[in-house]
């Protein structure tokens, strides 16, 4: 079964944005992929377990801090408690989603007007 984390908290540190959660990570294992939720208005960074995949959800509220991250580049990390791993891939991917989003009424045109106002200014 899917699992969705849910990000509490969002900041930069030390030249990284820091995704703080409340569920462990120890055993998830970035896929480097970002798919689109037009409903929830959200991206969501896949990593999986030995048993299914997780869901990174990226909602709406961190898009602002996620979009300044996305400007200079800054590595993006995932953290619970001491556990911290790295979204490898995650600008790459994000590059593709965005390329992909613009513009497109598939996505419904909410999502594309979000998605265009906070990253494609």
């Amino acid at each position: 079964m899917k699992k969705n984390i849910t990000i509490l908290k969002a900041y930069i540190l030390e030249d990284k944005l820091m995704l703080e959660t409340n569920e462990s990570i120890i055993d998830l294992v970035p896929e480097e992929q970002i798919l689109v939720d037009s409903i929830q208005y959200s991206f969501i960074y896949l990593m999986e377990d030995k048993n299914d995949y997780t869901y990174i959800v990226l909602h709406e509220q961190i898009w602002p801090l996620l979009n300044n991250a996305y400007e200079k580049r800054l590595p993006v990390w995932i953290s619970f408690n001491d556990e911290q791993k790295e979204l490898v891939n995650f600008h790459e991917e994000f590059d593709y989603v965005l390329s992909n989003i613009k513009g497109n009424s598939n996505y419904g045109k909410e999502l594309v007007s979000k998605v265009e106002r906070i990253f494609l200014t």
